[in-house]
């Protein structure tokens, strides 16, 4: 919605001021200088990037259109999760927690918490290191710079698609002035017209730097940071993941290590400890229940 009013408002103002000062509307309306900005800028996109990354470019859109960000659900249910899972590594047989980092789909911890389980990657990255955490002999420092390490490369790939936005946004402006240029060329073909046709040939060029420049900073370039800012709040579910996992290892107590996750929660969106106090206690009832 964020993204709609935006735009609402950027085209409401530059149109409006253009009629404002006189200016008529119809002479941007220029098809043909929208196919040659817009199929290059397209054109080299696909050039430049390989078909997964046009593809999570697409899901990337989709996500910021929808501010597909996590909320307080997400956030308890990741920090509910963990808790159960803790728990389970305190109290049962190494064999029992395997069932549950084995097969999370079919785990009674997992189903608790859909939420999480939607996220395959996010479900991947909590079975693998408790599964690390069952070996025993595993230091706390060397899992941290696994997990380091790890949530530096998730985040470099989910930001392929920023960078690659990014990057035809900043070619826009160029392929503007390819377009104008041609619309020159077009216009210089035509010097023994009148000046009213030769007028409008040279407004039309015009267009096509406006274009350039205008899809570049106040689209494209917006619909990239959108991206970026929606994809690292995301990312920010595997640091909760490492700082509890991190904390439990260290001797933390499973009530205290997931106030560790907790705390690096941005604070705009950070659930209240009572909050997560009262969905992990619901949590393992409803654990319980399905287990017996």
């Amino acid at each position: 919605m964020g993204i709609l009013i935006g735009f609402v408002v950027t085209l409401g103002c530059v149109l409006g001021g253009f009629m404002a000062m006189g200016g008529h509307v119809e002479v941007l309306m220029q098809p043909w200088e929208f196919v040659i900005i817009g199929g290059a800028a397209l054109g080299t996109f696909l050039v430049a990037n390989p078909i997964s990354v046009v593809k999570d470019t697409g899901r990337g859109c989709i996500e910021a259109f929808k501010q597909a960000v996590p909320h307080e659900r997400d956030y308890l249910e990741t920090l509910g999760v963990l808790h159960s899972l803790m728990r389970e590594l305190r109290t049962k047989s190494r064999s029992e927690v395997e069932a549950h980092i084995d097969n999370p789909e079919e785990s009674v911890i997992f189903q608790a918490f859909p939420t999480v389980l939607k996220k395959r990657d996010l479900t991947n990255f909590i079975c693998d290191y408790c599964r690390l955490i069952i070996i025993g002999n595993a230091r706390p420092h060397e899992i941290e710079a696994l997990m380091d390490e790890e949530i530096h490369t998730i985040r470099a790939d989910k930001l392929k698609p920023y960078h690659a936005m990014t990057a035809m946004a900043d070619g826009l402006p160029a392929l503007g002035i390819v377009a104008a240029v041609l619309g020159v060329v077009k216009a210089m073909g035509a010097l023994d017209q009148s000046p009213e046709i030769l007028g409008a040939l040279i407004g039309a060029a015009l267009v096509g730097t406006f274009l350039g420049i205008f899809l570049s900073y106040a689209v494209v370039g917006p619909i990239a940071t959108k991206i970026k800012t929606v994809r690292e709040k995301n990312n920010r579910l595997y640091v909760i993941v490492k700082q509890t996992l991190l904390a439990y290892m260290n001797g933390s107590l499973p009530q205290v290590a997931i106030e560790f996750g907790r705390k690096t929660i941005s604070s705009y969106d950070r659930p209240s400890i009572d909050a997560v106090e009262q969905s992990t206690m619901n949590a393992a009832a409803d654990a319980t229940k399905k287990a017996a």
